[in-house]
C-alpha cells in the first residue's frame, strides 16, 4: 500500500508538470460548457430531449469528454513513454509489480476526473442554472463506474503498445467515435434508437446514460452498470496480464 500510494502521488506531481495536458482534461470541459451554456437556445426548455435542456444534457457530456481525454489519450500516451525511455525497464528491477503501477495510474486519473467533474458540475449550477443530479448517489456511482471503465480501455492500450506515438495515435483513434456515441457531436436523445442501443454498449455511451438517468432523479439501470463493470473487468484483467516492461 505504501508502494500504491507514492506511485500515485509521484504521477500526480507529474501530471501537473504538463500544462496542455492539465489545461485539456482538466479545464476544458468545464470551458466547453462555459461555451455552450452561452447560447441562449441551450438553456430553454426543449420537447425533443424530454423538456429538459440541452446544457443540463452536456453537463454529463463534458464529464464523458473528461473521462475520454484522460483514459484514452493521457493514461497510454504516458505508460508507453515510460516503457519507450527505459523508465519501466528500471521499475522492474524494483519489487514493483504490474497491478500496483497500473493502480497508481488508474487512482491517478480517477482523482483528475472528480476534480474535473467537481468543476462542471458546479460551473453548470451556479452558472446556467442546471440542476444538481436527484439521485446524488446513483450519479456518483455512474462517473466512477465510467472512469474506471474508460481507464481499464486505456491500460491495456498502455500495456502492449511499445511507444509514446503509438499510445496516443491508438487512443485518439478510440477517443472520436467513443465521443460520438458519447452525444458530443448530437445528444444521444436525439439519435436514431438503434445509434442509441449501439452506444449503450460503448463505455462513454453507457456511461453518459447512467449519468443522464441519475441526473433525472433515477437509479442509473442495469445494462450501463453491467456494461462498465464488464470493460473494467475484462480489459482490466487484460491489462495486468499482458503488461510488458520492455
Amino acid at each position: 500500500m505504501d508502494v500504491f500510494i507514492k506511485l500515485t502521488r509521484n504521477e500526480l506531481r507529474l501530471y501537473f508538470r504538463e500544462p496542455l495536458v492539465v489545461f485539456f482534461s482538466l479545464l476544458f470541459p468545464t470551458v466547453l460548457v462555459v461555451i455552450l451554456g452561452s447560447i441562449p437556445s441551450f438553456r430553454k426548455h426543449a420537447p425533443e430531449i424530454g423538456g429538459g435542456t440541452y446544457i443540463e444534457i452536456y453537463v454529463g457530456i463534458a464529464l464523458a469528454l473528461s473521462l475520454a481525454m484522460l483514459g484514452l489519450q493521457f493514461v497510454p500516451a504516458v505508460l508507453s513513454l515510460y516503457r519507450e525511455r527505459g523508465i519501466l525497464r528500471r521499475l522492474a528491477t524494483t519489487p514493483v509489480r504490474p497491478a500496483a503501477l497500473l493502480g497508481a495510474q488508474l487512482a491517478s486519473a480517477i482523482l483528475i476526473a472528480v476534480v474535473s467533474g467537481v468543476l462542471v458540475t458546479a460551473v453548470g449550477r451556479f452558472a446556467f442554472d442546471v440542476r444538481l443530479p436527484g439521485q446524488f448517489v446513483g450519479y456518483l456511482l455512474a462517473y466512477l463506474l465510467s472512469a474506471a471503465g474508460v481507464f481499464a480501455i486505456g491500460l491495456l492500450i498502455a500495456a502492449v503498445v511499445p511507444t509514446g506515438k503509438a499510445g496516443n495515435a491508438v487512443g485518439t483513434v478510440l477517443f472520436f467515435p467513443s465521443m460520438f456515441f458519447a452525444g458530443l457531436w448530437a445528444p444521444r436523445e436525439v439519435m436514431p434508437k438503434l445509434i442509441q442501443r449501439i452506444g449503450d454498449f460503448t463505455p462513454l455511451g453507457a456511461g453518459e446514460r447512467a449519468l443522464h438517468e441519475a441526473a433525472t432523479g433515477h437509479w442509473p439501470s442495469l445494462l450501463p452498470v453491467v456494461v462498465l463493470l464488464a470493460y473494467l473487468v475484462l480489459f482490466g484483467t487484460a491489462a495486468a496480464k499482458l503488461f510488458r516492461w520492455e
